[in-house]
């Protein structure tokens, strides 16, 4: 920062607070300005997303509607009236059947000649049917075909028809089943529910003519739908853009893969998006409001500022020479934090050198009890009749496991690791058997002197199992167990078991080494109980009995020790 520093002038508070605000608002104003048209963005690729699903859901309406139709005439076209030419009965009970719904059923000849229409008496005279275009696609293609919009002759109405051309074999006279519906009906199917204000949906035919229309829209009846709109709507699904018109239009489209009708949903963008517009107005205004109110309050803020900084200062100068202090009341809460700070630092640091001596007695404590232990384990060493390396291999891995036992003390801050964390760590030099070792037993934390001397113990099991024991077999296993037992003194004992299985078969030792003095007399010293070691053919067995208190750091022990430290 000092290279920058030039840049700073030399200013009170309130000149910096009030810049400060000033450097801000630009790059704010900028921020929402970008953050405006993102929404605006964002709301625009949803409008287009819900705009082609609306269409699509409409669509869909619309093409089940002619599903169940094509559906009713594939019924109706198995009637054995029709085969045996009984159309008299036909119509008596399709009309039957229709009754109460808004369709009607027609046989036409080839040549278009109506030869029944439920819609009149079975008795009336008819002529040929009004649309022969759909007529003709539909036997030429031998498919279910949907017509055009057109003005039906027999009722008058505009009228759309669903026609299934029947097999040669069982025409007859017959060329085709039509069922017939007025376009009005289909208005049901549509819903403007859900769409935008002054936003209109439309099914168009084959020819571009409007076959219902709902919502705003002026569009009537078989008048055409813009076909410069419609030229651009490719594909099954999709929206377009007027981008010439005032005001801008979207238009969603759904074109039925079967039926070849679209449902088109279109109206002005701006009504769809009139929350943005609204929320773009009050984000100006809020932000210039808020630009004002932060000037004013930076300003106000500095007024506040002065006078604690002043009296901090002065608190400072007074610890600097020394003196303890008494933190002041202002009526900024972080400055009355600083000054409580300031004052409980000046007491501190009175108390600093004292804690530093405690600490320091505490590390001297923690050396004497690790160097005594080192002592020890060198003394029993120098007592066997051993050449000098083996006494510096022997020294060195026993260092090692008790170094590992000081890490880990030294990671909890020489407040204790738990059971199960120092059998892992004396352990892990073995990493290939310890899917063979299995521990048992309720975990709990060992202070830190029984971390010391059972990962000692511990170090001198696991060698001695890799070297002659149960692991030093492909299939042997180590059980490592602990619980508490029953004692005569009432006190809580602790029962520690290393028992293994599946070695080579075992013999109690001829002579008494350094690795039998760690596990049986020092165990047992270090622990205040008994350990006993027990060497069955089928497995090594080790058994430390000892008070729990000696080994489980309890909440008495972190009493003191926090006593200690102060």
């Amino acid at each position: 920062m000092g290279r920058f520093s030039h840049l700073f002038p030399k200013a009170t508070i309130g000149a910096y607070l009030i810049a400060f605000a000033a450097v801000i608002a630009l790059p704010l104003l900028a921020f929402v300005i970008f953050l405006m048209f993102q929404l605006e963005q964002n709301e625009r690729e949803k409008l287009n997303s819900e705009t082609a699903e609306d269409a699509q859901i409409l669509g869909r309406a619309v093409d089940r509607e002619l599903r169940d139709m094509a559906t009713t005439l594939r019924l109706l076209s198995n009637s054995p009236e029709i085969e045996r030419g009984e159309l008299a009965d036909f119509h008596r009970r399709t009309q039957s059947s229709l009754r109460g719904s808004s369709l009607y059923a027609l046989l036409v000849a080839e040549d278009g000649q109506l030869l029944l229409n439920t819609r009149v008496p079975f008795e009336t005279a008819l002529g040929k049917m009004g649309n022969m275009p759909a007529l003709s696609s539909a036997l030429r293609s031998g498919r279910t075909e949907v017509s055009d919009v057109f003005r039906g002759a027999t009722s008058g109405n505009w009228v759309f028809n669903v026609t299934l051309p029947l097999p040669k074999e069982m025409r007859g006279d017959v060329g085709a089943l039509i069922l017939t519906q007025n376009v009005s009906e289909l208005k049901n199917v549509l819903s403007t529910e859900g769409l935008p204000k002054d936003w209109s949906v439309a099914i168009v035919d084959q020819t571009g003519k409007i076959v219902v229309a709902d919502g705003a829209t002026e569009l009537t009846v078989a008048s055409p739908f813009p076909a410069n709109m419609l030229s651009l709507m490719r594909g099954q699904n999709g929206t377009i853009e007027d981008v010439g018109g005032s005001p801008r239009q979207m238009y969603g489209y759904y074109t039925h893969p079967e039926w070849s009708w679209k449902v088109v949903v279109w109206g002005p963008i701006a009504s769809a998006q009139e929350s943005i517009l609204s929320t773009w107005r009050y984000l100006i205004a809020g932000s210039g409001l808020l630009l004002l109110i932060g000037f004013g309050f930076a300003w106000l803020v500095a007024r506040q500022l002065r006078v604690p900084i002043r009296q901090i200062s002065e608190m400072a100068d007074r610890i600097g020479r020394g003196e303890i202090v008494s933190p002041v009341e202002t009526k900024i809460i972080e400055a009355n934090h600083v000054a409580i700070a300031l004052s409980n630092a000046s007491f501190d640091r009175s108390q600093a050198e004292d804690r530093i001596h405690l600490i320091l007695h505490e590390l001297v404590h923690r050396t004497k009890n690790i160097l005594t232990l080192i002592q020890a384990m060198m003394r029993q060493l120098a007592r066997q009749d051993t050449t000098m390396d083996e006494f510096q291999k022997a020294i060195s891995t026993r260092l090692q496991g008790l170094g590992r036992s000081i890490e880990a003390l030294a990671r909890e801050q020489w407040a204790g690791v738990p059971m199960r964390r120092v059998v892992e760590i004396h352990l892990s030099n073995f990493s290939e058997t310890l899917d063979r070792v299995d521990m048992h037993g309720e975990d709990f934390v060992l202070k830190a002197e029984a971390v010391q001397n059972l990962g000692l113990v511990l170090h001198e099991l696991t060698t001695n199992s890799m070297k002659y024991g149960a692991l030093s077999s492909q299939n042997g296993r180590v059980q490592i167990s602990w619980s508490d037992v029953a004692a005569e003194s009432g006190e809580r004992t602790l029962r520690l078991v290393w028992e293994e299985s599946g070695g080579p078969p075992v013999r109690a030792p001829s002579s008494t080494g350094f690795g039998t003095t760690i596990i049986k007399r020092h165990a047992a010293a270090a622990f205040g109980g008994r350990a006993d070691a027990e060497y069955p053919v089928a497995g090594f067995r080790w058994t430390l009995t000892a008070p729990r208190h000696q080994l489980e750091r309890t909440a008495e022990d972190r009493r003191r020790e926090a006593a200690r430290l102060g």
